[in-house]
């Protein structure tokens, strides 16, 4: 028994040390692989600048800064972009963000914990489709959370909804799988094959929202994403795009 549990004991220390031979090995050769979506250099900085449009529609923009709270966890070498969407002569809002992932994977973080950290529920969570019809007509694929909160607004408890919706990117493959299986599968392969190390990009557009109106907000939301997706996203129904 005690042989039994010495073999078992080194076979196990065998496998860790093999496999940390490995990693180090593809770590020192992996090579970053291109985006899905457009970005431009930052002067003086490894990293890269989302490139989001200004215009969308009837849509007014501004560039908004990434949240400290944001970049103060995910690792240095992570890129972003984002901008917040105003419709004409109404209280509609809504914001996108991208998060480009370095060399480090933990810049893929799973929205969830970022939503309930900042007082949101999840209430339902579905794996869906939004029409995209340029340059080529395809379903992007999304996962749509509808969240709701309670917040004090001068001196009173406020009801608000939201919709969040989200997906993930790299330069060849949409994804929408909310446990981030086929991603993490997908960059595990390439790397062992190639070398190449994929660079995925999580895509994201949230809106509030007053109790109720989801429904209305999700279709002003679909408008946005149809007419906005085109102008920054390299893939376009599980093809790259000829503008890369």
């Amino acid at each position: 028994m005690n042989r039994t549990k010495y073999i078992l004991a080194v076979m196990t220390v065998l496998l860790i040390g093999s496999a940390a031979v490995v990693l180090a090995r593809y770590k020192s050769v992996q090579r970053l692989g291109q985006p899905g979506v457009k970005t431009e250099p930052i002067p003086g900085s490894r990293n890269l600048d989302v490139v989001l449009p200004a215009k969308v529609l009837d849509f007014t923009s501004e560039w908004m800064l990434q949240s400290e709270i944001v970049t103060n966890v995910l690792p240095r070498d992570t890129s972003y972009g984002r901008r917040r969407y105003v419709a004409p002569n109404t209280n509609f809002w809504v914001d996108a963000n991208v998060v480009l992932m370095g060399e480090d994977r933990a810049s893929l973080h799973k929205p969830q914990f970022c939503l309930t950290g900042s007082g949101w529920t999840i209430n339902k969570t579905e794996v869906t489709s939004i029409r995209i019809e340029k340059p080529v007509a395809y379903d992007l694929p999304i996962i749509k959370l509808t969240a709701s909160a309670t917040f004090t607004q001068e001196g009173r408890q406020v009801q608000a909804s939201g919709i969040y919706i989200y997906w993930y990117v790299d330069d060849n493959t949409i994804s929408a799988d909310p446990e981030g299986r086929d991603r993490m599968w997908s960059i595990a392969r390439t790397l062992l094959t190639t070398g190449v190390l994929e660079r995925w990009a999580y895509v994201s557009y949230f809106a509030p929202c007053n109790p109720g109106q989801e429904d209305v907000m999700y279709e002003q939301m679909k408008k946005l994403i149809a007419a906005s997706v085109p102008e920054f996203q390299l893939v376009h129904g599980g093809q790259p795009s000829a503008q890369k």
